[in-house]
């Protein structure tokens, strides 16, 4: 099961944030735990557990909870679990610290250490743009951030899914069609930063980047398409981070 925002689960773990955000704790503690009651499968589950388990106040609690993501995240085989383990395994070694359990610390410590290597995602991969290119056309880093245009990017940046990328194209700069290519990198490639681990634990958006080139593969024209009211929401929300100086882009 791939991240989707319009999941019901994955709302009311959004709608908890944003109680957070405006510091109505209690508010989006209960929120997190309406999301763990209606949770219906082993995604979903996880997803709420990992937000309750950050509403504990105790840490025998919040180990049972934070055990509880990780038994439902060991369920599901795909490539956006694998960059979960490290968060996962991490925040339960801090658990075992905090109660003075060093040996559970260090072995807890030693598999966060064991699932942080290189994406082991396999694509295909797409990259959402507004350029007319051909295939065997080279995408490359230097370009000006969509987020925040004073920023070159040192990176060039790709997904695994395509909606992520049509999105991704219909919110780019320029007067062109949206456009979505399979992509193939050329050198090595690491988790976007900007979105692991932020809201949600891991690489939910399946989000990367390289300083190689990519390799235009092929144009694919079939992704789920923004209406016009989504899309108007997310150009003022770009708008709205472009504006505000506290947000930054690691690059």
């Amino acid at each position: 099961m791939e991240f989707n925002p319009n999941n019901i689960i994955v709302k009311l773990c959004l709608q908890g944030m944003d109680l957070e955000e405006k510091s109505r704790p209690e508010e989006a503690s209960r929120i997190f735990l309406q999301a763990w009651n209606e949770a219906t499968n082993d995604f979903e589950k996880f997803i709420a557990a990992h937000n309750v388990a950050r509403h504990q106040k105790n840490v025998s609690d919040k180990l049972k909870w934070h055990e509880t993501a990780l038994q439902f995240a060991l369920r599901i085989n795909n490539d956006y679990v694998k960059g979960i383990f490290p968060s996962l395994y991490s925040n339960i070694a801090k658990c075992y610290e905090e109660s003075g359990d060093l040996d559970n610390a260090k072995k807890n410590h030693e598999l966060a250490i064991s699932f942080t290597d290189k994406p082991s995602d396999k694509g295909p991969f797409y990259h959402g743009t507004k350029a007319d290119l051909q295939v065997g056309d080279l995408l490359t880093a230097g370009f000006r951030s969509n987020y925040k245009p004073q920023i070159i990017m040192n990176h060039i940046y790709f997904t695994a899914m395509v909606n992520g990328a049509g999105l991704a194209a219909e919110i780019a700069k320029g007067d062109g069609c949206a456009r979505v290519y399979i992509v193939e990198p050329t050198g090595s490639f690491e988790n976007d930063p900007n979105v692991t681990d932020k809201k949600f634990p891991g690489n939910p958006t399946r989000s990367y980047r390289s300083q190689a080139p990519l390799k235009i593969v092929s144009e694919i024209t079939e992704w789920v398409r923004l209406t016009p009211e989504a899309l108007q929401k997310w150009r003022e929300k770009l708008a709205n981070i472009k504006a505000d100086s506290k947000v930054e882009i690691i690059n």
